[in-house]
């Protein structure tokens, strides 16, 4: 029997809530679940010490969310720039020809590597070959890698689905194509070149595989980067697999929860910001 287009509308209506539904209500158990067992176990001394060790996880997490903060603002320091400037490139100044089809298919293919992929290459090239050892920049030198794949995919596609009248519109009103991109392009594509950079600081802060490779993982505070050190998802891991301290690595899920809320809060905030003077409203 064939369905009426309404029905069938109804029936994709109904199917795009449920999957949203069952997609918001996993989110929520999980966030209810983490925050129930670990929100106990944080106050001053978990935050304000450094981990110790032992078969009970003693200590804190001062050194991870240090380590942490490292890593975020050093990748994105290197693959935001990056990979903004290549997706602008690609979407607005490379030709359609074979050489830059091969560019996005590598592109799109390193954007689906496995990040223990990522993570031996930059052992074997930020380690060994470029002698830097077990450090905070070997990490974020090998994020900036695992991470740059989405920056400039998103970033492009963020700034091919603005209207090409925009364009038209300011280059017949004498702009130049760098003014037009500036001042035109870039704050129509704003939310989603967000997107691709709180996706980026997404991956950095949750990403344990290379960076237990790179990074080295010890518990001291790390003073500069090119020290050894440990974010708080290479700290979870560690508490979970080495210790039977399930309530601290619980607990430092949910720090790393509330770390990434505030980074991302402040991504927005920050491109708001930098869009409206872009539009000229200060």
């Amino acid at each position: 029997m064939r369905l009426s287009p309404p029905v069938t509308q109804k029936m994709a209506w109904a199917a795009c809530w449920a999957a949203a539904f069952f997609a918001i209500a996993a989110l929520l158990t999980i966030i209810i679940y983490v925050f129930a067992r670990g929100v106990g176990e944080i106050g001053w001394a978990f935050l304000s010490t450094d981990p110790i060790g032992g078969l009970s996880g003693q200590g804190g997490i001062r050194s991870a969310i240090v380590g942490t903060i490292y890593i975020v603002v050093l990748t994105l320091a290197m693959a935001a720039p990056l990979g903004i400037g290549a997706g602008i490139y690609l979407a607005e100044y490379a030709g359609d020809n074979w050489f830059t089809r091969i560019v996005r298919w590598v592109i799109e293919t390193l954007a689906g590597v496995p990040s223990i992929v990522f993570g031996l290459f930059g052992f074997a090239l930020f380690v060994i070959a470029l002698n830097l050892s077990f450090c905070i920049l070997a990490g974020a030198l090998t994020l900036a890698c695992l991470v740059l794949p989405t920056i400039i995919r998103t970033t492009e596609e963020a700034i091919k689905a603005v209207p090409q009248g925009h364009r038209e519109g300011s280059l017949a009103l004498g702009a130049t194509k760098w003014q037009t991109i500036r001042h035109v392009v870039l704050p129509a594509a704003m939310p989603g070149i967000v997107t691709a950079i709180i996706l980026a600081i997404g991956r950095s802060v949750e990403e344990t595989a290379c960076l237990y490779v790179t990074m080295g993982g010890s518990a001291n505070m790390p003073i500069t980067p090119l020290d050894n050190g440990r974010t708080l998802s290479l700290h979870l891991f560690y508490l979970a697999m080495n210790t039977n301290a399930m309530e601290k690595a619980l607990a430092t899920g949910v720090m790393l929860i509330i770390i990434i809320v505030i980074i991302n809060a402040i991504t927005r905030w920050l491109s708001s910001r930098w869009m409206i003077r872009m539009q000229g409203r200060v």
